[in-house]
């Protein structure tokens, strides 16, 4: 398996390219805009067919390009069962498989975040997990349908039943950390636990949304413009005067 995590500066996303070294073909799992241009060279450098574009919710920090990517190369757009997205051609749901030569793509249900999230558990050792499971953080839950609890109950009872050892890739890091496991979120991400010198003990559900209701974030700059965009898979729509 080719494994790739490249990064947009700007949003501070991660976008994965994962590819099947026999049939050289590919899948690129939440690609952005402005980074087009260096997803195309490095498939064509890499003599990788693109089959699919892999989302895992409509993203409000920055446009997608899936829709440029599939007028540029015929691959398939697939986004989570429930997002609003009209033009996709395919929508995965939880338990679902993509599968990609030998390479197994699991969806697993992490709404929370937004009401349609997936992360993706690649070939059982490695999860892509959005906006749901951050390295040491985890995503908003204050605007597209969020809810606290049920990113709580997501995290706790989805991602965090898998193995410890399986490797924890990001939607975004803004810090700088490139890969956690699940064992070490599981210990030492503060949004779940709490440390008290000597002991990490899961944080209660309710503790987690009122941590979540004080947070008083910034809402992200590109918002107006990017989630109706990629509910149209990247096309930004012309604004009305």
């Amino acid at each position: 398996m080719l494994f790739r995590q490249l990064f947009d500066k700007e949003s501070s996303t991660y976008t994965y390219l994962i590819g099947d070294i026999k049939t050289k073909t590919a899948v690129l799992v939440d690609p952005v805009l402005e980074q087009l241009e260096r997803d195309c060279l490095l498939l064509q450098q890499l003599e990788l067919t693109l089959l699919y574009c892999l989302e895992t919710h409509v993203h409000a920090d920055h446009v997608t390009s899936t829709g440029k990517l599939r007028d540029v190369t015929g691959c398939q757009t697939v986004v989570p069962f429930g997002s609003e997205v009209l033009c996709a051609d395919r929508y995965i749901a939880d338990g679902e498989i993509l599968q990609l030569g030998s390479i197994v793509i699991e969806a697993i249900a992490t709404p929370g975040h937004t009401n349609a999230h997936l992360a993706y558990l690649v070939n059982s050792d490695r999860v892509l997990t959005g906006d749901a499971l951050f390295i040491r953080g985890c995503g908003r839950t204050d605007f597209q349908s969020g809810d606290a609890g049920t990113l709580y109950d997501s995290v706790t009872q989805r991602l965090f039943t898998l193995p410890d050892d399986t490797l924890v890739y990001p939607g975004h890091d803004y810090q700088g950390c490139t890969v956690s496991t699940i064992g070490e979120e599981k210990r030492w991400n503060p949004r779940f636990v709490g440390c008290d010198g000597t002991e990490c003990p899961l944080r209660e559900r309710n503790s987690f949304i009122e941590l979540m209701g004080n947070l008083k974030l910034d809402f992200p700059k590109k918002m107006m413009e990017a989630v109706p965009a990629n509910q149209n898979c990247g096309r930004i729509l012309s604004s009305k005067i």
